[in-house]
């Protein structure tokens, strides 16, 4: 009876399931259901019935932190309007002059640009003489160019101060501002721009040459990182060279990697990384060097960067990816960047229509015959006899009056810097006041504008609600909890253990015989300096050690190694031979609660959440609608 009460109140979607009174209806858990179903990693989670206890679990902790009050609290409500205006962004857009942009710069990131320029400088506040002054200086410059030749005014005019003069080298889409990139990729090649202005000042642009890009790039490296016991074996400058050498001898590249590079997400698939274009790698001389690598195959000389030395092995290059794989990409670039202001004013144009705005010349008269010279001095205010509640303009069904525009004006008259009109100064700051007013209206009635929105806002709103009743219900809670930790280690000691170890030297040749010498060396207890002296010979690195506590997955370990103290035979691994020392066996032993504290807290906190959870369902009775639920399975089935 009550399923069907509640159904008759929304036609065509089923309450599946009722917490405590509230229904959920099919249409919610369908579609959480089908946009998680790729993300989960547990196939049980992918079973309808097993999904509905956690979507059921989840509800109920909504409920659980509505009647707390989560809900109510200032920092959650603050922090959901700062969710709902930074999303907001992704919606308050042009489409049509937004598809136009992505598609520019699809563009002008498939070529780079080599350049230099003139700029002289000017602020964007400057006064109209000094402007002047500054245009005059550039058109002068650039007639002297087209005389004597750009690079040589350039360099000749060139202060650092006022004037700069720069090679700019290569550059493609989104490396400058917009406008410069603009001019830069709209002058034909060998000449020389007209002068136009950035907020930097005046510039001219010689455009030396213009190429496809370079593409993107598959590398795999040899990376060995400074260690804090810097003895021969780990100093990374020595090992690295040492690797070379072994390259140089013949050795495989991947066989290397696999062994010695500390890079361990790359050097188990013999060091090759994802791909990657210019921009991407955080460091320009491993960028540089991998784009310069010319033929599949080729080998660097090892480099240093910001993370340690490097040896570059090229696999591949190839061309830009195509549009349809970066456009969103792009989509987030073109919007982040200084272009985004065509995009903002298609999209003020579109709600002034969409909301039936009208001018209203005779407020903006009115508003210019009220200033005088004090806006100049910012103390300016509004005259006594001023009409606040008068009418200005109507957004949609939201009246605007005269106060809201003039307090802006007098607020806007602290970032005056020059004189100018008083008619330019109210159409300037009108129109900023009717396009924040506008997008603001739009925002605030977003979520009943657009459906997809309101789900995303509503996702984000119950997301926030269940981190903060988790932190402080359960998680804060454990972790706090002492005596809680300590009785559930007590009782659960046998899953805290410390698996066998060794404490050991590998080392690692690619000659056999050689490992047999080492053998025999280091069962004689020789220092590896020593050794390496020894079977180093000629300038050719013949062994590289590893030393540590390993246990049996270590990567300088063969699989199935046997842990036993002493000299171990020769083994073939990593497409290499590696003889083992072990100096000591670890035996598998209980870890102490200190030891295992991370871990012992995290399984703490399931337990405790899988308790409460069992308060919750008594708490809040949960009825699941059998014949709504079959509906699910079917409709699922059959997608």
């Amino acid at each position: 009876m009550l399923f069907s009460q509640l159904n008759a109140q929304k036609t065509n979607n089923d309450v599946l399931f009722v917490v405590g009174g509230e229904p959920v209806y099919t249409s919610e858990f369908l579609r959480v259901y089908n946009k998680n179903l790729d993300l989960v990693q547990d196939e049980s989670q992918k079973d309808v019935d097993e999904y509905l206890k956690l979507f059921t679990n989840y509800k109920l902790k909504l409920k659980e932190a509505r009647a707390l009050g989560f809900d109510k609290k200032p920092a959650y409500l603050r922090e959901l309007k700062n969710y709902k205006k930074q999303l907001a962004k992704n919606f308050l857009t042009d489409t049509k002059v937004t598809n136009a942009l992505i598609e520019e710069a699809y563009e002008r990131i498939s070529y780079d640009i080599k350049a230099s320029h003139i700029l002289i400088k000017v602020s964007e506040n400057a006064s109209p003489q000094d402007t002047l002054v500054a245009y005059n200086n550039i058109v002068s410059l650039r007639n002297r160019a087209l005389q004597e030749g750009f690079e040589n005014v350039r360099t000749s005019v060139h202060n650092g101060k006022s004037i700069y003069g720069e090679d700019l080298g290569y550059f493609s889409g989104f490396k400058m501002v917009y406008k410069f990139e603009s001019m830069a990729f709209n002058t034909p090649v060998g000449e020389i721009s007209k002068p136009f202005r950035t907020q930097f000042g005046y510039h001219i642009i010689n455009v030396i040459e213009k190429r496809k890009s370079r593409g993107e790039c598959t590398v795999a490296h040899i990376m060995v990182v400074d260690k804090k016991e810097d003895t021969i074996a780990n100093n990374a400058e020595i090992r690295i060279n040492e690797i070379y050498k072994k390259l140089n001898q013949g050795e495989v590249f991947e066989a290397l990697a696999k062994q010695f590079s500390d890079d361990r997400s790359s050097a188990s698939k013999g060091g090759q990384m994802a791909p990657f274009s210019s921009g991407q790698i955080s460091s320009k001389i491993f960028e540089d060097t991998a784009f310069s690598l010319k033929n599949n195959g080729d080998v660097s000389q090892p480099i240093k960067s910001k993370f340690g030395w490097h040896i570059i092995k090229l696999i591949d290059k190839k061309p830009i990816a195509s549009f349809k794989d970066m456009k969103s990409e792009l989509e987030n670039k073109v919007k982040r960047d200084s272009r985004s202001k065509l995009i903002d004013d298609a999209l003020h144009d579109k709600l002034k229509v969409k909301y039936s705005v009208k001018p209203n010349p005779e407020a903006l008269a009115y508003f210019t015959s009220i200033l005088n010279d004090d806006y100049y001095k910012r103390t300016w205010r509004l005259p006594n006899n001023f009409d606040n509640d008068k009418p200005l303009v109507k957004i949609g069904n939201k009246q605007i009056t005269y106060k809201a525009f003039g307090d802006a004006l007098v607020r806007n008259q602290k970032g005056i810097r020059n004189k100018e009109p008083f008619v330019n100064l109210v159409s300037n700051a009108y129109n900023n006041f009717l396009n924040t007013s506008l997008v603001n209206y739009q925002e605030d009635n977003l979520e009943n504008e657009n459906t997809e929105f309101a789900y995303i806002v509503n996702e984000y709103r119950d997301g926030l609600l269940l981190f903060d009743l988790m932190e402080t219900t359960i998680w804060n809670s454990a972790k706090n909890d002492t005596l809680g930790i300590q009785n559930y280690y007590k009782t659960n000691k046998d899953n805290y253990i410390w698996p066998e170890r060794v404490d050991a030297i590998v080392a690692s040749s690619a000659n056999q015989n050689v490992l047999k010498k080492v053998s025999k060396l280091l069962a004689k207890n020789k220092e590896l300096s020593e050794i390496k002296e020894t079977v180093n010979t000629n300038g050719d690195v013949n062994v590289i050690f590893t030393t540590g506590e390993m246990e049996a997955n270590h990567q300088a370990l063969p699989n199935h190694f046997k842990f036993e103290k002493g000299i171990s035979k020769i083994y073939k691994h990593n497409d290499a031979f590696i003889v083992v020392k072990v100096k000591e066996v670890l035996p598998k032993k209980q870890k102490t609660l200190k030891e295992a504290k991370g871990l012992v807290t995290s399984d703490y906190q399931v337990f405790k959440e899988d308790n409460w959870l069992k308060t919750l369902r008594a708490k809040y009775k949960v009825e699941i609608n059998k014949e709504a639920l079959a509906k699910v399975k079917q409709k699922i089935k059959n997608q």
